[in-house]
């Protein structure tokens, strides 16, 4: 037999934790994210300023200006899936919360309140968790991009090598 949430501290702590590690990994998510928004940030200077002093080789020049690109849609992504990451971490406090009061009403004779404390819990904590999954999809799609530049510039650095 299932015991009600009333009878079991451990049951309300699982209701109140659960949210609660969710709200943690949406944190370091978002904290990794905002880490590598600034290194775009860094990388797209660093290649503003080298393209404003470059001279010579077209194939360098013109490798640049894509990555320029495809820094735009990086940093893009980026700030997509920190604000995937933010929503969820406020969609997760909120079905902490929401669960919390719902602890407090379900040893009463109000049903329905709860009913829809649970119900409000439930679609916080999905949202949240959703809002996670998006958010790591961005991310992977942003290391992707930035592999292909990774790949182009090894590409161009071995040119370099064959033509010396």
């Amino acid at each position: 037999m299932i015991s009600p949430v009333a009878d079991s501290p451990f049951a309300v702590l699982t209701l109140i934790a659960a949210p609660a590690v969710f709200t943690n990994a949406s944190s370091v998510l978002a904290l990794g994210t905002a880490n590598r928004l600034a290194r775009v940030v860094d990388r797209t200077r660093q290649l503003a300023e080298k393209l404003h002093k470059a001279e010579g080789d077209a194939a360098a020049r013109s490798l640049w200006v894509s990555h320029l690109t495809r820094l735009e849609k990086r940093g893009s992504l980026l700030v997509r899936a920190m604000s995937f990451f933010y929503g969820s971490i406020g969609c997760f406090a909120a079905a902490s919360v929401v669960s919390i009061l719902g602890a407090s009403l379900v040893s009463t004779q109000y049903k329905w309140p709860f009913e829809v404390i649970v119900a409000v819990s439930f679609v916080a904590g999905t949202v949240g968790f959703v809002g996670l999954a998006v958010g790591c999809s961005l991310l992977v799609n942003e290391t992707r991009l930035a592999l292909s530049s990774i790949y182009e510039e090894a590409e161009l650095a071995r040119s370099w090598y064959k033509a010396s």
